[in-house]
């Protein structure tokens, strides 16, 4: 892989920040319209969700090209999309709710799509905590297996996001249906391998 795959990676990753930064204070013709706190929360959210998905896109894409190097960028795609997914959470805590905590206790109560998307978010705390070599190493086996909620946190943000759109679907029904099919890969790919892995084994 090239010395410069995680650097453009990590500017690229950071477009969208930025690109909203720019629409947040007005430079030049950018704006973010005239409900601009709604619009960050669902931007944010969409970034974090896209890149999530990139994340489970990672060991497909190394399985299939045999490019094993290419899980070395897993770690900043997971990283990143938390990043995004926190600031969702922040713009919608503070910018929306301005900490009103009877207000928010309220929302997740009666909003399941808030209560799902809250749960998914939890579920990637420890993944973002745990997520460095030392943690791997004190893990051992149990970091894959603490690492496999990613595919839950996913799904929950899959109905996190279709749930909260009220009129423009597309994006949603196409995200749910790429993690679709990273999970059938995911379920076949594992199938092949423990056949792979009994084959092998000699038989008494």
């Amino acid at each position: 892989m090239p010395r410069y795959a995680k650097p453009a990676l990590f500017v690229l990753c950071c477009l969208p920040l930025l690109w909203l930064t720019l629409r947040a204070i007005g430079v030049g013709p950018l704006q973010l319209g005239p409900n601009p706190v709604a619009t960050l929360i669902h931007a944010l959210g969409s970034w974090g969700f896209r890149l999530l998905l990139l994340t489970l896109c990672v060991s497909p894409a190394a399985v299939i090209w045999r490019k094993p190097a290419l899980l070395k960028l897993r770690r900043l795609l997971g990283l990143f999309s938390f990043t995004y997914l926190t600031l969702h959470f922040l713009t919608w805590l503070i910018l929306d709710q301005w900490l009103s905590w009877s207000a928010i206790a309220r929302d997740i109560i009666k909003r399941p799509y808030i209560t799902v998307g809250l749960a998914a978010l939890l579920m990637l705390v420890p993944l973002a905590v745990t997520s460095t070599d030392r943690w791997l190493r004190r893990l051992g086996r149990r970091w894959h297996r603490l690492h496999s909620l990613i595919y839950p946190a996913a799904i929950l943000g899959a109905i996190h996001f279709w749930w909260q759109v009220k009129a423009d679907w597309r994006e949603p029904l196409l995200c749910a249906l790429i993690l679709a099919s990273l999970l059938a890969w995911r379920v076949a790919y594992r199938h092949r391998q423990t056949r792979a892995n009994r084959q092998r084994t000699p038989s008494h």
